[in-house]
């Protein structure tokens, strides 16, 4: 970064200035008044859907015709990241994207940041869910929230009440009996029928988010701040934080060990979400956004959504899962526009519209308290509120670091206190390359 202000920044700042220092007075003047004054064309680039989006804005244009000359489109989720990198680096990239709370410490250098002494960390907590808390950095917000994608338990009726289950786990002691009990195999013992994908990580998509979401819930981190306010490796924190991600990946890998009563899953087995849709596999834990992709897949399904398990006796309920926000970046034709246009896209009304028509929960709180429930939203909206991330230095480098981790464990070939320390070290060393060192 440039020790100098951008043209962008200064105006900005002057923006700022002007609207006043409190983040509910910020977004009530920026979604204030008739809507008649234009903000210049904005440019947005995200891996939702592209009718769905284009729609809501349109519709909410209706209203607020700063919302007019706002365009949408839809990347491809398998090389967004690169696509961004390269069009930011020509200048040919948006005037705002939608960025993943888990890039939001690898993309912060790339975006504006709004200063803590416009938006303060209190307000910012104030405004949005626990779950957008990665957008937060040491000089300011990265990005505005707006949506949030929680992990849930889908269930499949008919084959847990074949085995005389009535309702889903509710806490995580009850899933080992509950997997002997539904698993299916043949005299060769080869897995035909499966209780829940846990275990692996190559055929089991969110395999990442779930042993973080066990990390936490056990009362673990990943990782964390230290004194100087700089992330750090935090699986080995502690004798406390150490014992929960071993207590974490013991539990999560024993479910494709087959000397274990509870193996129900392993890396021979297909997709766990294509298993599920089949009516092969009773249990999958994923997002909230795949319930539409299910039940596209498999429209006979007899199946049902469920909040994740928890620990028995736990303090709080942890959920885990995937927080987006509007992300402006430095080198953006119409920051300014961009920025407008961020918080009325982040107001209660749209966000909860746009939440809901995409099948997800709105990232504000008071869009969480007013939405209306129709399907499984009511269920979404209390699930992000549960939503805890970490800050994730770069998911480029920390999936293989999880996958190392599960695997390792699960073959045998390293203990579980030693996959542990190594993953540790290997977060560590990649925070020590992107962060500067503390002055």
């Amino acid at each position: 970064m440039g020790k100098g202000l951008s043209s962008f920044q200064i105006v900005l700042l002057a923006v700022f200035a002007a609207l006043g220092v409190g983040a509910v007075l910020i977004f009530a003047l920026a979604t204030a008044g008739n809507g008649n004054g234009g903000v210049g064309p904005v440019s947005i680039w995200g891996t939702f859907n592209q009718t769905t989006v284009k729609t809501v804005i349109q519709k909410a244009s209706d209203t607020d015709q700063r919302l007019l000359q706002v365009s949408y489109s839809q990347k491809d989720p398998t090389n967004f990241d690169a696509t961004l990198a390269n069009a930011l680096s020509s200048g040919t990239g948006p005037d705002m994207f939608i960025m993943r709370g888990d890039q939001a410490l690898f993309d912060a250098p790339k975006v504006f940041v709004i200063p803590t002494s416009q938006l303060t960390q209190s307000q910012f907590q104030a405004t949005f869910a626990d779950a957008a808390n990665p957008f937060l950095s040491q000089s300011g917000t990265v990005g505005v929230p707006i949506l949030i994608d929680p992990l849930v338990l889908y269930w499949n009726r008919d084959m847990l009440s074949s085995a005389g289950i009535a309702q889903p786990p509710q806490y995580w002691d009850q899933v080992p009996a509950m997997a002997a009990q539904i698993t299916q195999k043949d005299d060769a013992g080869v897995i035909q029928r499966s209780a829940i994908a846990l275990g692996t990580y190559k055929n089991i998509d969110r395999a990442k988010d779930i042993l973080a979401m066990l990390i936490m819930q056990a009362g673990g981190q990943i990782t964390a701040l230290n004194s100087n306010g700089q992330v750090q490796a935090a699986l080995t924190q502690g004798g406390g934080s150490s014992q929960a991600a071993q207590n974490a990946l013991r539990f999560y890998t024993e479910f494709a060990n087959p000397a274990q009563s509870d193996y129900t899953w392993n890396d021979s087995l297909p997709n766990a979400r294509q298993a599920f849709a089949s009516g092969e596999l009773a249990m999958y834990i994923g997002y909230a956004s795949e319930e539409g992709l299910i039940r596209a897949t498999n429209p006979n399904l007899n199946y049902a959504v469920a909040p994740v398990p928890q620990i028995r006796g736990a303090t709080n309920a942890i959920d885990g899962g995937a927080v987006y926000a509007l992300a402006i970046p430095k080198t953006a034709k119409n920051g300014t526009g961009a920025l407008t246009v961020s918080y009325l896209i982040a107001s209660a009304q749209v966000d909860a519209t746009l939440a809901q028509t995409l099948g997800l929960a709105p990232a504000r709180r008071d869009a969480i308290a007013t939405s209306t429930p129709q399907g499984y939203q009511d269920l979404y909206d209390k699930q992000a509120l549960l939503v805890r991330s970490w800050q994730d230095p770069d998911p480029s480098q920390t999936d293989p670091i999880f996958q190392g981790m599960i695997e390792d464990t699960e073959s045998g070939a390293i203990q579980v206190v030693d996959a542990i320390g190594r993953a540790n070290q290997q977060i560590q060393h990649i925070l020590d390359q992107e962060q500067p060192p503390t002055q």
